[in-house]
């Protein structure tokens, strides 16, 4: 599921609150505003930095994400970029809601990177990219880490997968059937509204007026491209056409509806 992300404030105390010395810390203002939140960045943008991360150290086995945005979804179903990620032969596991702990050295390596680069006193996004950059040498490939060779030199593997990724031939290394095979793994449970319809992708299904407020269990078929929906006894009510779930519309990250 998504993270929701509060607007209410929060009390912030000193560095040295609870310590001996109690000291106040020194306090920044941020130079530059960046984006508040990760639902302002578009599927697309990610897509974009994912197709670089790709080229350059190759396709990972499997990727490691949270639920927030653009990972996670309220409808259970993987979201679109996670779609377009499967199709390139990429497993996907998703953590548990409200468990950084299961991401430790992602969240410590943010960690480090805030510490080391100060974002607060950057004056421009472009700035503190440098910053980073510079630092992300410093860490890897000059300080040493074990046996006096830096962690670029001792896990000298991880330069690249060795699955090699061309975004000038992606059409050919992505494949819609491990898309369908892995929507084919999911049951997940809705609940028919007075109108008789299930919302999937954001798109309203009927299922009948008749099974107004049942709750239902959906699944989809690869092999007919049709979504499945049973009640709690097992007796199939209904199959319907998923024909705006293709391959062409994953590619465009459009398999949900967005209202405009």
């Amino acid at each position: 599921m998504r993270k929701n992300i509060s607007n209410s404030k929060t009390e912030k105390r000193s560095a040295g609150f609870d310590s001996s010395t109690n000291a106040a810390a020194r306090c920044f203002t941020p130079r530059f505003s960046p984006l508040g939140a990760w639902s302002s960045v578009s599927p697309h943008a990610v897509r974009d930095e994912l197709r670089n991360a790709y080229a350059r150290w190759g396709l990972p086995g499997k990727m490691r994400v949270d639920n927030g945005v653009p990972w996670g979804s309220w409808g259970e179903f993987p979201t679109d970029l996670s779609l377009w990620i499967i199709g390139l032969g990429v497993a996907m596991h998703w953590n548990n809601a409200r468990r950084p702990q299961e991401n430790v050295v992602v969240e410590r390596s943010q960690g480090t990177s805030a510490r080391w680069c100060e974002p607060w006193t950057c004056d421009s996004p472009e700035e503190l990219q440098r910053r980073l950059e510079r630092m992300d040498r410093l860490y890897r490939d000059v300080y040493p880490y074990r046996e006096r060779l830096s962690r670029t030199k001792y896990f000298a593997t991880l330069a690249h997968s060795g699955r090699r990724y061309d975004p000038v031939r992606e059409s050919v290394q992505w494949e819609w059937s491990r898309v369908a095979a892995h929507l084919a793994t999911y049951v997940v449970t809705r609940k028919v509204d007075s109108t008789g319809q299930v919302s999937l992708y954001s798109r309203g299904h009927y299922v009948g007026v008749i099974h107004g407020k049942k709750e239902v269990y959906v699944m989809y078929d690869p092999n007919r491209n049709e979504w499945v929906i049973s009640d709690s006894a097992g007796n199939q009510l209904r199959s319907l056409p998923a024909t705006w779930l293709n391959p062409q519309a994953v590619m465009d990250l459009e398999v949900t509806h967005r209202r405009k």
